[in-house]
């Protein structure tokens, strides 16, 4: 059974790029998620060869949309065989509701995503919402559990406030995470493994430091052996 709490993110255009950085890594040490970029290149037959060589598929494609084409699309991915796959919390109550609906309990986990972590209080401002991200986060997650999903997607500086609010059993998943003294790139709202474990994350999603690594096995073992460490001292 895979326990760890990384899921290392396949942020390529390629098909091959993301088989030949998968082919350095351990299914038992990780997942992988698949986003829009990588699965608009590869699409689902990409999906399948991952699942074939052992990792399970965080597939990120934040469906948001209107009720019946979400949950469609949700339907689709769920008979697909993912591990986990997310929505857009903006979408609503009907579409978060729809999408529930469609994805039987217990089979792929459902996630929703609050706010992008390279938003902050400025990017809020622009598009008519005066409040501070955390109000924004905490609503959207509330919205999300109240409609059955099983998690959200939340930055880890706000981890800590959702893990107290919506309770042990609510799913966290942060992206946004870098090692100390990394740099940040176009995320605003980021954490170390340490901050992100210690706030109550249970999956954290890391890019570049792995997959840009020189030795990729090599950090996802240190990462790993990090993240064990904090969690059997909690």
């Amino acid at each position: 059974m895979n326990d760890s709490r990384i899921i290392v993110a396949l942020d390529f255009s390629s098909a091959q790029q993301a088989l030949d950085l998968a082919a350095k890594l351990d299914p038992a040490l990780c997942r992988v998620k698949v986003g829009k970029e990588l699965f608009t290149a590869a699409g689902p037959q990409l999906v399948a060869k991952l699942m074939a060589s052992g990792f399970e598929v965080f597939l990120d494609l934040k469906f948001h949309d209107i009720p019946s084409t979400v949950a469609n699309a949700c339907k689709v991915a769920a008979g697909m065989g993912v591990w986990m796959m997310n929505i857009h919390a903006l979408g609503g109550r009907r579409m978060l509701s729809a999408a529930r609906d469609a994805v039987p309990v217990g089979s792929s986990k459902l996630i929703a995503v609050t706010l992008l972590t390279s938003m902050e209080r400025s990017d809020l401002s622009d598009i008519g919402l005066e409040r501070e991200p955390q109000e924004v986060v905490t609503r959207l997650a509330g919205l999300a559990r109240d409609c059955g999903l099983d998690g959200v997607v939340c930055s880890a500086l706000e981890a800590l406030g959702l893990r107290k609010t919506m309770g042990d059993s609510f799913c966290l998943v942060t992206p946004g995470i870098r090692p100390a003294n990394a740099a940040m790139d176009e995320q605003k709202r980021v954490s170390t493994p340490r901050q992100a474990i210690e706030n109550g994350a249970d999956y954290l999603v890391i890019g570049r430091p792995i997959t840009q690594a020189e030795d990729p096995i090599s950090m996802l073992l240190r990462l790993n052996d990090e993240i064990s460490g904090l969690a059997q001292s909690s």
